[in-house]
């Protein structure tokens, strides 16, 4: 028997060719965590496939500028002051100890640095001493990243004025699960600082953290409350619990490898145009897992071997993936970024 061949020609972006919704109902985005596998990664995949290069990966690097001593109590976190790890306190670094950092990674392939700083909201004056880190970063050709905590409107113009291009805010879960997680700030404080970003005119990242002992109608509300937004965040960072020894999620069920893949394609189907993160976590996921979670319309990754304070795949092992599923690294501008 003659076997049957097809040739699969990547698509190009295509802004037009779907409405993008901020109306889903709960109910709605459960019912496609029920789906199939088979049927939701397909339906995943055709989406996917409508608004990017499906073999091209977006690559990001990220430095904690700023480590531990944070009055925030999240439980997932070895930052908080309120935990008893052996992370040690950090003072913020110079501008030159960050230009290295971001040299490096720009050498790697990285096409945006991001810069961590473990304060519950910034002061005027230590958002002072960041704008230079941006300024130096962007100098350099790279899209920048921050994430600071709760901004006010006018820090969020200040950041603007310096050219950042993107600020972190995770949403960590939903709203029901997020005070068993969370105590030092509401889940309103959190949306109002993503609000402060948008209304600055800088790019959104919001995502979330999934393997914290919440069950699937929490991830489906998170997923729901980020793709409700009146804008969808431009990058959505998905993180699977990284437990460390100190914290009070240490010991937490993990998260079914399979049920990973299933957010990862509920996300893609629900904010089409986004960047879907693969963020913490990923040192121990397979290669398998992660491919899964690219099919699934993940294509973005966090890169270089530390991500804050936890570690993350060797750049190696990241490149010899990639190569072996004939994946590209996205372009270094964000041209290639579809609008909403």
């Amino acid at each position: 028997m003659t076997p049957i061949t097809q040739t699969i020609t990547p698509a190009t972006p295509d802004t037009d060719s779907e409405h993008v919704r901020h109306d889903w109902a709960l109910a709605e985005i459960l019912a496609l965590f029920d789906t199939p596998l088979n049927d939701l990664l397909f339906e995943a995949q055709c989406v996917h496939r409508r608004h990017f290069d499906p073999n091209t990966i977006q690559v990001s690097s990220l430095l904690s500028i700023k480590t531990g001593a944070c009055p925030e109590d999240c439980g997932y976190c070895p930052q908080s002051a309120h935990h008893h790890t052996q992370l040690e306190r950090e003072r913020l670094l110079s501008l030159d100890e960050v230009l290295v950092a971001a040299k490096q990674a720009q050498e790697q392939g990285a096409t945006r640095f991001c810069m961590g700083a473990a304060w519950r909201n910034p002061s005027d004056t230590n958002l002072e001493r960041v704008v230079p880190m941006i300024e130096a970063v962007k100098a350099l050709g790279m899209e920048t990243c921050v994430t600071l905590g709760m901004l006010t409107e006018s820090q969020a113009a200040r950041l603007k004025q310096a050219g950042l291009d993107y600020y972190n805010h995770n949403l960590d879960t939903s709203p029901e699960f997020y005070g068993t997680i969370i105590s030092t700030r509401t889940y309103e404080d959190r949306l109002v600082t993503l609000q402060h970003v948008r209304d600055a005119g800088i790019h959104v990242c919001a995502g979330g953290i999934l393997g914290m002992g919440e069950t699937r109608n929490d991830r489906g509300a998170l997923l729901q409350q980020l793709a409700n937004l009146p804008s969808h965040p431009e990058s959505v960072p998905i993180n699977n619990l990284v437990q460390v020894e100190g914290t009070p999620l240490q010991g937490v069920e993990a998260l079914d490898p399979i049920e990973f893949v299933r957010s990862i394609a509920v996300a893609r189907i629900l904010m089409p145009r986004a960047y879907v993160r693969l963020s913490a976590g990923r040192l121990d996921m397979s290669d398998e897992l992660q491919a899964m979670c690219f099919f699934a319309g993940a294509n973005s990754i966090f890169y270089g071997e530390r991500l804050l304070t936890t570690d993350n795949p060797e750049v190696n092992r990241d490149r010899g993936l990639l190569k072996r599923l004939g994946l590209r690294f996205a372009p270094a501008v964000s041209e290639s970024q579809p609008g909403q």
